[in-house]
């Protein structure tokens, strides 16, 4: 069952068509990433989708309600993590959560949340002490204050260290699990690659790619590289290998480029009949970075 449905989402700041004419559903319990640079569309599709801006065409349905018609029927049933958020210089963690939790009908009790989060040792620590992992932490505990049945979880780990980031997947993945589904978007493709079941790319406001992770990759048709160091004239006899597309060599490496990996134990049993000797044999399988610049023709830039 679809939980989010968009259809021909537009969104237009005046010459600039942030948004253009996108659409995209969203299952039950799934994870859901869109992944893009900065100013690709991501915030805005997220701000139209839950009612923050307005919509300039297009339809939007999220649990069976139009924001723009039922934003507080539906502000009770999802949470939502803002990229840009602010707080009171001087706001401690518990009045922070009393605030949020006068704001909808039927709240979670947040001093559990922050125990599960492990944080209820900060409850009387003020925001602006907490470091950048807690903070996200906290930006989680105030969308799930709600106890939402669907997440908007806008550039999450943007600016965390790697360990804080891992810890940030965790917490998405442990939201799935018990049943919510999360609308995510990440400049970082090695989030999106672990946690999401399906993932779109989007590129000045239109979407370039969409399917899972893998479905994604493959329809790209981007050649696996299988690069290994030898000393023997192997350029003859890999070209008469039916499934490698070219080879390459610079300096005694050699790379072979292949779609079908069946062409990996072809190479070796021919090298094998052949005598040919070989060593650090390495396999470079096309990633969602590679899709990018394919599609787009531009280098990744990740968030400073």
């Amino acid at each position: 069952m679809n939980v989010i449905e968009v259809v021909d989402l537009k969104k237009q700041y005046k010459s600039v068509l942030a948004v253009d004419n996108i659409s995209f559903t969203v299952e039950e319990g799934c994870i859901f990433g869109m992944l893009g640079p900065n100013g690709a569309g991501k915030s805005t599709t997220i701000e139209c989708i839950i009612g923050l801006k307005k919509r300039n065409g297009g339809s939007v349905n999220i649990l069976g309600l139009d924001p723009s018609v039922d934003y507080e029927r539906l502000y009770n049933q999802i949470g939502v993590q803002l990229q840009e958020t602010s707080y009171q210089d001087k706001i401690k963690v518990y009045e922070l959560c009393d605030l949020f939790m006068t704001m909808y009908k039927t709240p979670t009790d947040y001093v559990k949340l922050l125990k599960r989060f492990g944080l209820a040792d900060k409850v009387k620590s003020y925001v602006s002490e907490l470091s950048g992992g807690q903070r996200q932490k906290i930006a989680i505990i105030l969308a799930l204050i709600s106890n939402p049945k669907v997440i908007f979880l806008d550039e999450l780990t943007t600016g965390l260290d790697p360990g804080a980031r891992h810890d940030m997947w965790q917490c998405v993945k442990e939201l799935q699990q018990e049943g919510r589904t999360v609308f995510m978007t990440t400049h970082y493709m090695e989030e999106a690659e672990y946690l999401c079941d399906k993932i779109c790319i989007i590129h000045e406001g239109k979407i370039i790619a969409m399917d899972d992770v893998d479905g994604v990759i493959e329809s790209a048709d981007i050649d696996t590289e299988l690069i290994f160091e030898t000393n023997d004239d192997v350029e003859s006899l890999l070209g008469k290998i039916d499934n490698v597309n070219r080879v390459e060599k610079c300096n005694g490496s050699v790379s072979a480029y292949f779609k079908d990996e069946e062409a990996i134990g072809d190479i070796i049993l021919s090298f094998k009949q052949n005598n040919v000797k070989y060593k650090k044999l390495n396999i470079i399988r096309p990633n969602l970075e590679d899709v990018y610049l394919k599609l787009t023709g531009k280098e990744w830039k990740e968030a400073e």
